[in-house]
């Protein structure tokens, strides 16, 4: 697995991280040249996301109520994350989960990784891609308001 690309302009999200210094953290998490893109390997990329927001001290599986059990994959401060190896289906669910973790005041930006169009390929069938998330933000840039960077790995 490597980085393929970042968008950070949706209401300019890369300056919000690289105020953090967290930007070059977050793009070196998908440079794991031991995964492999391919089907089924979705478990590994998981695994190897997790262990490195761990080991920065990010909180995992992140409540966004208790009483929906609705979670976000990591939680620091006032940033959020997610992953989505998944069904394109999820990806908008995804962007409404950081909005609403925006709006009620937990977080002042998000980012959102997910395999570029040619991973998605490779991973399996209706596989959430990049491109089509960032074509979607640009859509709804008047809906989903909370700074996103979108991380694409291949």
């Amino acid at each position: 697995m490597k980085l393929a690309f970042t968008y950070d302009d949706h209401h300019s999200a890369g300056s919000v991280w690289e105020r953090r210094e967290l930007k070059d953290w977050l793009t070196d998490v998908f440079e794991a040249p031991a995964i492999k893109i391919e089907p089924r390997c979705t478990a590994a990329v998981r695994a190897h996301v997790e262990s490195e927001f761990l080991n920065e001290g990010w909180a995992l599986q992140v409540n966004l109520d208790q009483g929906l059990g609705l979670k976000v994959f990591a939680e620091k401060d006032d940033l959020a994350f997610q992953l989505q190896t998944g069904n394109m289906s999820r990806a908008p669910y995804d962007l409404l989960k950081l909005q609403y973790l925006f709006q009620s005041g937990r977080i002042e930006a998000a980012a959102i990784a997910l395999p570029s169009q040619d991973a998605a390929k490779a991973i399996g069938d209706n596989i959430a891609y990049a491109q089509r998330v960032i074509r979607e933000l640009g859509l709804f840039d008047r809906v989903i308001t909370v700074p996103i960077l979108v991380v694409a790995f291949e």
